[in-house]
Parts: C-alpha cells; structure tokens; sequence
C-alpha cells in the first residue's frame, strides 16, 4: 500500500511554479495576481483562503485578500466582481464559497470573466472542459488528475466510481477521467445517494474517488483488495482531544481500508494540498494565455 502525499507533490509543483516566477523576474515580464474574496467568518473558508495566498507567497505571486462581512448585499458582491474583471491587474480570482443565503452563488459565479476564472466554476470553462477546448479545469478535479499522473497510476481500461455529482468536484471529474488521454480512458460510474447497491458498484472498482461529504462513508466491506482509493472528502468533526476542539475526518474510514489498498490519499494531506497548487496552476496560465 501507497500513501499518496498530497503535500509532497503540491509542494513539487510549487518549486516549479517558482522557478518560472523567476523566470519571468529575469525577462521582465508581469508576475501573477490571484485576488481571493472571502464573505463572513466561515471558520473552513478562512483556513482555505489564507492557505491561498501562503501558497502565493511561497511561489512569488502577488496576492489580495478581499473581505466582506456576511450581511453584505449581493449587490455589492456583483459590483467588486465586475471590478476585478475589469483590473488589468488581477490575473484571476475567486470568490470563496459557500456564500451566505442572501446571494445568489451561481449569478456571482456567471458574473465572473471566464479568462479570470480560476476555480475552473463558469459555465464557460465547465463547458470548454466537455468539449477539450482550452480553458481552466475546476482546481479540485485537476488536482486528482495531478496526483494520479505524478504516482504513475494506471487508468486506462479501468473502472472508476466516483461517489458525489456535485459541479465542483463529481461532475467534472467523472468527464474528465472518460476522456482519451492519460489520466482518463477509465469506464466511470458516477454514483450518488440515489444510487442502489452502492457497496456492490464500488466493489467493482479499480478506482474509487470519495466525494460525498459524510465522514468514514466508504467502508472495508465497500472496497476491493488492490484498488485505488482517493478521499476528496473534508468534515470537521469535535474532538476534544486537540487543542482547537476538532479534526478534519475524510470520506473514508481510512484505518480499515488502507489495508486493502495499492494506493490511498489521506485526510488531511492528500488532495487539499492539491487544489491549491492547481489554483496556482492556473493563475500562471491566466496571465500565459493573455500573452504576457
């Protein structure tokens, strides 16, 4: 059994992505802007968003933090969209989600410039991602593709259950693993809560990808000897044995499973660390394709 070390290989990506910052210093050229945009105190979304622009930092970017409190109108929100849009300075942006109940996510999502959408969420770059036109890939998906390639996984032929269909994460992911090319060329189930027998369907698998948002869901019944299990999942749950009262719990109960497994990514380390270097990915090539 192999771990896969989501850490290890975002921080690799991270000294590349450094290099060619440097690269850039040398030849005078426009160094990268992320800007993030982080709506109340959500305690998730500050660790996430601040993890972003450590990870600017690390790389050499250039980074801007964006704060609303919850009560903000959707109004407001829409108009700092458009405003960054229009930034010659900003490469690319996000708006940290989840939003409070007031605003609408998917018009804030749409209002976004596709050019500058780095999370890879506008329907524009979802859509460019179903047809292989160049665009952003959603940074969670991209990073899974990330860790299979640069762990030499095998794909091709193989069966893959997916288990979650949201568009951030399940959706995109089941297309992008069908797709002819490495990694891909896999047969997937998209599977979900609606889903019958799911224990049998994921037995069947030589690649299980846990995106369902319920701690310890995937159990040792549910997985095969030799398939690769991969844990998008991340649920604070109370532990009153850490310091800060809680611990971060995947999609899968990690103990008895691992056992069974030719490769596992843990919770936390494993595919975090990864959509964050994706996002950083993606920034760079914001400002690559813009032809600066």
């Amino acid at each position: 059994m192999q771990v896969i070390d989501g850490i290890r290989i975002s921080s690799e990506i991270k000294q590349e992505l450094a290099i060619q910052v440097i690269e850039r210093k040398t030849q005078g050229k426009k160094i990268p802007h992320l800007a993030a945009i982080l709506v109340g105190n959500d305690g998730a979304s500050m660790s996430y968003v601040n993890a972003k622009v450590k990870a600017c930092e690390e790389i050499g970017f250039e980074s801007t933090l964006i704060r609303y409190d919850s009560s903000v109108s959707e109004e407001i929100l829409l108009a700092k969209v458009l405003a960054l849009n229009l930034d010659k300075s900003i490469d690319g942006f996000i708006v940290q989600l989840p939003l409070p109940p007031q605003i609408d996510e998917m018009k804030i999502t749409q209002a976004i410039d596709p050019l500058k959408d780095v999370d890879g969420f506008h329907p524009q770059n979802l859509g460019n991602m179903v047809v292989s036109l160049p665009g952003f890939l959603p940074a969670t998906p991209m990073g899974i593709l990330e860790l299979i390639k640069r762990m030499k996984i095998e794909t091709e032929g193989k069966n893959c259950v997916i288990i979650g269909r949201s568009n951030i994460v399940g959706m995109p992911l089941s297309i992008m693993l069908g797709r002819n090319s490495y990694p891909g060329n896999c047969t997937v189930t998209l599977a979900h809560s609606r889903t019958k027998n799911l224990s049998e369907v994921c037995l069947k698998a030589d690649i299980i990808i846990a995106a369902i948002g319920q701690p310890n869901f995937i159990k040792a019944d549910m997985v095969k000897k030799g398939a690769v299990v991969i844990d998008v999942g991340t649920t604070r749950v109370e532990d009153s044995s850490r310091e800060r009262g809680w611990r971060l719990v995947g999609d899968v109960d990690y103990e008895n499973v691992a056992p069974l497994c030719s490769y596992i990514s843990p919770v936390p380390g494993g595919v975090g660390p990864m959509t964050i270097a994706s996002l950083m990915m993606n920034t760079l090539k914001a400002l690559e394709l813009k032809g600066k």
